[in-house]
């Protein structure tokens, strides 16, 4: 199996089309279905299915692209690592990012990684948790930042840093009446919330926080993005519960901030990794997260 082979099977089934794909690997679509031919032949597997209404993948097919998505990024990532040596490069961290990481935090954390072991490269990957969780287990990432306190058997996670939380009301909306919110008058509006299967880590500690309240949650919206959380807000769908964080670098002319009222457990964001022994760049890289914004912790 050549990895070209691989390369040219991920266009097909992206495009599901063998002409579609042709032109965007520019070769020709002779060579393109011989090649798909010889990679089933070496599979013993048929990957797609060709007629009259167009191509699709087999189950088999759907099986293998995402492995074969595993394969051509494990390659990528040893291209990046060997070429990152050969410039001076002494190693390489793999991090995913999951549930909406707080921007300013990180940014902090990387460019104090970067001012003081410049000779360690960081790569960084947007996923979903459940993403997350697989690649730390198989070894595609070396560690991760998500709002998820129980990662599951095999992985740990310690506290990275703590936000606290705010509602975001509309303008001119009857809840401002309240210099701030309690839970009671923040669930008698409907609400926009963020979207478990987007950010699961955040979802499950928001659930947890409004659970307490022991009254019926009404949800106006599910949302996958911040962006869209403040739109909806502005538009009038509902109160949002988000960070101060997000709130002052989104900031949205028509969305007001309160501050919920109580002792109200702020949103924590953990960094994932195996429970293992930690290579000599993660064990840095620990030590400046701990520097960086752990101190942070109890002030949030």
């Amino acid at each position: 199996m050549l990895m070209r082979h691989i390369r040219y099977f991920i266009a097909v089934a992206e495009e599901l089309s063998f002409t579609r794909a042709a032109e965007r690997l520019h070769i020709e679509q002779s060579p393109l279905s011989r090649s798909i031919r010889q990679l089933e032949d070496d599979l013993g597997v048929r990957l797609f299915e060709r007629n009259s209404h167009g191509t699709r993948l087999t189950w088999a097919g759907q099986v293998f692209l995402e492995e074969a998505r595993r394969v051509l990024a494990a390659v990528e990532q040893a291209r990046a690592g060997a070429r990152a040596a050969a410039t001076g490069y002494r190693g390489l961290l793999r991090i995913a990012l999951s549930d909406g990481i707080s921007p300013s935090h990180l940014s902090n954390l990387l460019a104090r990684c970067r001012e003081e072991s410049p000779e360690v490269e960081i790569s960084l990957f947007e996923v979903t948790l459940a993403q997350q969780l697989k690649g730390l287990r198989e070894g595609d990432y070396d560690a991760g930042f998500a709002k998820a306190e129980h990662p599951g058997e095999g992985l740990l996670a310690t506290p990275a840093w703590s936000e606290p939380l705010v509602v975001a009301v509309p303008a001119r909306h009857p809840a401002l009446i309240h210099p701030e919110l309690s839970l009671m008058e923040l669930l008698s509006h409907p609400l926009v919330l963020c979207d478990p299967n987007a950010c699961a880590g955040c979802s499950r500690q928001l659930d947890r926080l409004l659970r307490a309240a022991e009254c019926e949650v009404r949800i106006a919206e599910r949302v996958a993005s911040h962006d869209l959380l403040m739109a909806l807000v502005a538009a009038g769908y509902g109160l949002g519960i988000t960070t101060r964080t997000h709130l002052s670098l989104w900031r949205h002319p028509d969305v007001v901030s309160r501050p919920l009222a109580g002792e109200v457990p702020p949103l924590t964001t953990y960094l994932l990794r195996r429970d293992a022994e930690d290579s000599v760049q993660l064990r840095s890289f620990v030590e400046r997260l701990r520097e960086t914004t752990m101190p942070n912790l109890e002030k949030a």
